[in-house]
């Protein structure tokens, strides 16, 4: 763990992750597809599994220690499986049958946990474990996405005001805000690609907790943007869900 960090900043992330996993599961429980629904204890245990796995590796100091390796250890374990799956549920039939048995107006609520975030982040640069830019004081604008998440869940899905399109365009300017602190957060990290942030790198994502962020939060959050935009564009296009 990082050495003399308040202990209300791993507190608050750790309720946040919790919020997390408890707002996926519901997800996963209220889902139109009765299979999927009897599989959501299977999919919490792994979810819990793959916590446990990452929590064991950052708490060790497998991530922040030989961080010359390439690729470098936390990409190779804990955020290139993330991109496998998300890859294999877009582009297989039975992937496709679960991401478009969910609800994209539940799903929505998850972008709430992005506001908890933006403050860890904020308490981790005055702490110095991570750079300026990679908060909403620097490069960092995603907390806007968690304030209008509930903006977007009672004007869009409840009161029926906000076009489809703007939902669409709102689910897309979430995926570009997020991706830009991933870039930021990577290239500021002390890996061998470094290029930004030498004098105070993004260490903080190394450690635990807050591995949980890249290797948990963000997939979850990126992965219903994903979903979002599909449904959106195959209601449009006037296609079934398979």
């Amino acid at each position: 763990m990082i050495e003399n960090l308040p202990t209300y900043i791993p507190i608050v992330f750790v309720i946040t992750v919790v919020f997390t996993l408890i707002i996926f599961y519901w997800i996963i429980r209220n889902s139109n597809s009765e299979k999927v629904r009897n599989r959501s204890n299977l999919i919490l245990v792994v979810a819990l599994f793959w916590l446990t796995l990452q929590g064991f590796l950052s708490y060790n100091g497998i991530y922040s220690h030989g961080l010359n390796a390439i690729p470098p250890k936390m990409l190779l374990l804990g955020v290139l499986p993330n991109i496998f799956l998300i890859i294999s549920l877009f582009f297989t039939q039975r992937g496709n049958r679960f991401i478009d048995s969910l609800s994209i107006e539940k799903y929505t609520y998850i972008n709430v946990v992005r506001i908890p975030v933006e403050f860890v982040l904020l308490w981790l640069y005055l702490n110095k474990a991570i750079p300026q830019s990679m908060t909403f004081e620097g490069l960092n604008y995603d907390i806007i996405m968690g304030l209008t998440a509930p903006l977007i869940i009672y004007y869009g899905y409840k009161k029926k005001k906000l076009t489809t399109p703007i939902i669409l365009v709102w689910n897309v300017i979430g995926i570009v805000l997020l991706m830009s602190v991933v870039v930021i957060g990577l290239f500021s990290a002390p890996f061998p690609i470094q290029k930004l942030a030498f004098d105070q790198p993004n260490i903080g994502l190394l450690y635990f907790p807050f591995s949980w962020l890249p290797t948990f939060i963000v997939p979850i959050v990126i992965l219903g943007h994903l979903i979002s935009i599909r449904q959106i564009i195959k209601k449009k296009s006037g296609k079934n869900a398979i």
